[in-house]
C-alpha cells in the first residue's frame, strides 16, 4: 500500500465533506513509525472544530468508498473535548501523532514533564489492574498481547522522564531502554509479529514490572 497515495485520498475525501471544519488531519500507530505489514490497521486521526452523531455519520459516508476502508481505524474527535483530556493522554498521543494537515500546536503546551510522569503512573495503574484480571480471570493471551501493546507506551513516556526523548519507533527504542523495560518491548514486539508470549513468564514479567513503576511512582 502506498501510504501517502492513500493519505491524500483520504484527506481529499475529508476536506470534500467538511471543509475548513476539519482542524487536524494525523496518522498514528504502525504506519505513522513506518513499522506497518500490508495487514496492519490505518490509525488516523481527525480533529474537527465540533463533533455531533450527524458530523460522525457524514464522515463515515465521506470515507466509505476508499480502498482498504476495513483497515481504517483511529481517533476523531472535536477540539474543545481533545482540549480537555488529561495530559497523561494527551502526552502520548501527541507525540504518537504524525500531521499530514493541520496541526496539533494547541496542545503542545500540554505535552510536559508532569505530563510524562503521570503518564507512567497512569498508564502503570492501568496495566496493573489488567493484568492482574487477566491472570485469575480471563487468561487470554490475546488480552496480554493488547497490554504489552499499551505497555510500550508507558516505556515511551518512561524513557522521556529520564532522557527528555520521546522515541516513537519501537525498534529504535528496544535499542535505547534496558533491564525489564528492554524485556517489555521485546515482548510486545514478539507478540506483535504472531509469537505467542509464554503466557505465564510474560504475565509475571508485565505484573512485577507495572507494580514496581506504580510503587516508583511519587506520592501526591
Amino acid at each position: 500500500m502506498d501510504m501517502q497515495a492513500w493519505m491524500e485520498a483520504f484527506q481529499k475525501a475529508v476536506r470534500a465533506a467538511f471543509g475548513e471544519r476539519v482542524v487536524c488531519i494525523g496518522l498514528q500507530g504502525s504506519r505513522g513509525r513506518g513499522e506497518a505489514s500490508e495487514t496492519s490497521d490505518i490509525d488516523v486521526v481527525v480533529i474537527f472544530d465540533r463533533l455531533s452523531p450527524a458530523d460522525l455519520r457524514a464522515y463515515d459516508r465521506a470515507v466509505s468508498a476508499l480502498p482498504h476502508r476495513a483497515l481504517l481505524c483511529g481517533f476523531v474527535a472535536g477540539r474543545a473535548e481533545i482540549e480537555r483530556w488529561d495530559d497523561a493522554d494527551l502526552f502520548a498521543f501527541w507525540f504518537d501523532t504524525v500531521p499530514v494537515y493541520g496541526n496539533l500546536d494547541f496542545l503542545r503546551p500540554r505535552v510536559t514533564k508532569a505530563a510524562a510522569v503521570r503518564a507512567v503512573r497512569m498508564g502503570a495503574c492501568n496495566l496493573y489492574h489488567a493484568c492482574v484480571h487477566n491472570m485469575l480471570h480471563e487468561k487470554s493471551p490475546e488480552v496480554l498481547g493488547a497490554l504489552l501493546k499499551s505497555a510500550v507506551f508507558t516505556v515511551q513516556a518512561k524513557h522521556y522522564c529520564a532522557c527528555g526523548a520521546y522515541i516513537r519507533q519501537h525498534r529504535a527504542l528496544l535499542e535505547a531502554v534496558s533491564g525489564a523495560d528492554r524485556s517489555i518491548v521485546e515482548s510486545a514486539l514478539a507478540a506483535r509479529a504472531g509469537d505467542a508470549p509464554d503466557f505465564d513468564r510474560t504475565s509475571d514479567l508485565l505484573f512485577s514490572w507495572a507494580g514496581e513503576l506504580i510503587r516508583q511512582s511519587p506520592a501526591e
